[in-house]
Order: C-alpha cells, then structure tokens, then sequence
C-alpha cells in the first residue's frame, strides 16, 4: 500500500512515530497557556487580597488629627526636612479582645510606656528616648472622650493619655520638648504579645531568677527567650525587677525592643514568608496611627528606610531625670542636660551613649540617665543657656564645646542587666 505521494506504508514508514497533527499541538500549547494565566491570574489575586487585608487592618486615629489640627499655629515647625519624629505609645487599656485578663475595664486608658524615636534624615542611625510615666510637666488643655476639656495642669507625664489620649500625649511631648511630633503610634496588650510570637520570641538575660505572680512571669537566670505572656510580664514589672523602679523598667523595655529589632531584622524574618506575613499581620492590626501612616505602603515606606540601620547605631536611651524634689516617687528633668538632648534631636543632630555605670546605691540608679560624658561642660552665659559659640568676643576663637554623651544602650549591646 502507498501513500498519495507513492512511499510505501504510509507515514508510518517515513518516519517512525506518526507526528501529532497541528491543530492538536495547538490545542495543547493553548491549554498551557490557560494554565499559566489562570496561575498569575490567581498569584495576583492573591496578593491584591492579602495586601487589602494587611492594609485594612490599621485603624487611622482621625479624631486626634483632627484635635491636633485645631492647635496647628503652636506647635513646633519640623527644623530638619527629611528628619521624622514618631511618638511611640504603649497603651494599658482593658477594653478589647484578649485584655480583660489585666484587670477589668473602667473605660479608661493610661500609657505605661512613650517613646519618641528620631530618624535622621540620612537614615544612618536611629534614636529611642524614652519619657517616664512619672515626669511632673505641664499638661494643656485637652479634649476628654464625653466632649469636654481639661484644664491646663502640671501633672505626671501619663495622665495626658488618659485625660485625652494620642493627641493630648502629642502636644504635651511638643510642649515639654520643642520637637515636632510627625508621626505616632498606639499599641495595646494584645498587640504587642501577638508581634513577639509573630517573630518566634525574643531573648533577654537575666542577672537573677524572677518571680511575679502579678506580672505572670516565672523565670530563671540567664539567656531566655520570651513568648507573648512572659514577654508583656518582662517590660511591666516593676517591684520583681531590680530595685523596682520606673528607671529600671524603662531599662528593661529599652533591652527588650534592641532585642527585638535585631530579631526582626535577621533573614530567619525578614526572608522567611511563614514569620513575615504573621509579623506584618500582628503589626498592622495591632496598631492605631495618624493618617500618615495609616496604610501598608506608608508603613512601608517607613520600615524600609530603616531596616537596614546596623544595630550598634540603634540607640535607646531615658530622657535625663531625677527625683522629684517633693515628692521623691516622681520625675524631674536633669537641666541643662534635657535641654541639651532635646536641641540635638530637634536640629537633627547625632546622639552618643555610653552604657550606664555600676549602681552602688539608690541614689545611682536614681541619676542613671545623666550624661556619661567627662568632658568638661560648655560655659553657661549669663542666662543660663548652654553656649557653644567659637569666639570669645574679642576674635580670638575658643574650642568647639564636646558633643554630649548620655547613659544609654544600644540594639547592638546584648549584655546581661
């Protein structure tokens, strides 16, 4: 038998295999095709939920946008373009899932923990200051929750989150410091626990065993490494740490969070989707922040331009304070040294820390945040003020004063304390 062009058998006999005919090649390389569309189709449907998700979960806190607004014409005007101030607040509020276990809710809120952290423009470093809960200072006048107004007070530090949450705690760090506060902050018990097990724990030292039953916290000495309870336990105590102290708390919070940027930004996170998605998960439903931040790209924005700071330029440290004179169970401000402190972060200058010194006594460690620095102190003019000029009035210039150093820690420092 042959084929119409005369080859016997066909052709099979020409080559063999008989070649799939066109139109099912066609049929084939369509169905591909299909598949791999419906694959990116559904890689970016996908992503477009999970990104729609992340981003719905933060709550925009407009009613202290809108009370900040109102007091526009005094606050400080931001002196260093690029620089960014972001007022950090732990909230102690019972009122929501999973914080009725700390006591029961009476509707009211007050800030365990502030942070104001500095980002230079360069985004070379970053600075932590931490202001105690017990600070005395004035507070302004402040919109309450039912409608009305507080007086202008001179009150510890926290009241102002609980007489007018975010925005109040805003104008009276402005007030006390003279910084633009750009940015801020808010999170909660829940919030914080869900963060630290997002990123599988975070280890601290510990000098002695602990036990606080009201803290929930059984440890031993040593390097631990801390889950959500036990970690929330760690940064509140007060009398089963130390000399129980407000210092030494804010101490503990400072080694803490070092702990925990260092954990954040190491690839078995930041590379490791199974702990990122949960990480930005916890973060971004953990958090009430300003219009600014309120969305996964701003968010974004921010975290990259920090995420690669090397850790021994991570500072932490508490703003200089002393016992109250009367009354020794509050904070005052060690001057010049504030003032100081809060010039070089205002005008975008760098902070240096030294570690803080052996403790000998109760009176160390109540002046553990003074400058460490043993350089001599610039003259004070006749005003008072810190003079830094490079003349002497008669053309003969003088030395640049020293750049301060303040006791501090940084993310890089993992020593035992």
């Amino acid at each position: 038998m042959t084929d119409s062009a005369g080859i016997p058998g066909g052709t099979d006999a020409a080559g063999g295999e008989p070649r799939p005919p066109r139109n099912r090649r066609r049929r084939l390389l369509r169905w591909i095709g299909l598949g791999l569309a419906l694959l990116v189709l559904a890689g970016a449907a996908t992503g477009w939920w999970l990104y729609n998700k992340l981003d719905g979960n933060i709550t925009e806190d407009t009613s202290a946008a809108a009370e900040l607004s109102r007091y526009e014409r005094e606050r400080p005007a931001p002196l260093s373009t690029g620089a960014q101030n972001i007022l950090l607040i732990g909230s102690d509020s019972r009122s929501g899932r999973g914080n009725a276990g700390y006591g029961r809710d009476k509707g009211t809120q007050r800030s365990d923990t502030t942070i104001l952290l500095h980002l230079p423009k360069d985004r070379g470093s970053a600075t932590a200051v931490s202001i105690p809960r017990d600070l005395m200072t004035e507070i302004p006048s402040c919109l309450q929750p039912d409608g009305s107004r507080t007086r202008v007070s001179f009150a510890q530090f926290n009241w102002a989150f609980q007489w007018g949450g975010a925005a109040c705690t805003i104008r009276t760090v402005e007030k006390l410091t003279g910084i633009r506060v750009d940015h801020h902050m808010v999170i909660d018990f829940r919030g914080f626990k869900r963060m630290v097990d997002a990123v599988g724990g975070v280890e601290v030292c510990l000098k002695e065993p602990v036990d606080d039953v009201q803290a929930k916290l059984k440890l031993s000495a040593g390097r631990q490494t801390l889950r959500g309870e036990q970690a929330l336990g760690f940064v509140r105590a007060r009398h089963s740490l130390g000399n129980g102290s407000d210092t030494e708390r804010m101490d503990r919070q400072q080694q803490f969070l070092g702990s925990l940027v260092k954990k954040v930004q190491s690839n078995g996170v930041l590379l490791n989707p199974a702990r990122l998605y949960p990480l930005l998960d916890a973060a971004t439903s953990s958090v009430t922040t300003d219009p600014g931040l309120a969305s996964l790209r701003n968010m974004y924005e921010l975290v990259r331009g920090v995420r690669d700071i090397p850790t021994d330029r991570i500072t932490f440290l508490t703003v200089p304070r002393r016992p109250y004179a009367p009354d020794p169970n509050r904070d005052e401000l060690v001057e010049p040294d504030a003032t100081r402190l809060f010039r070089q972060l205002r005008e975008d200058e760098p902070v240096t820390v030294t570690p803080p010194r052996p403790k000998a006594s109760a009176q160390a460690s109540a002046q553990a945040t003074a400058p460490a620095t043993a350089a001599p102190t610039p003259a004070a003019t006749a005003s008072g003020a810190i003079s830094e000029g490079n003349s002497t009035g008669k053309g003969t210039p003088t030395p640049s004063a020293p750049i301060p150093t303040f006791t501090g820690t940084t993310a890089g420092n993992t020593e035992c304390r």
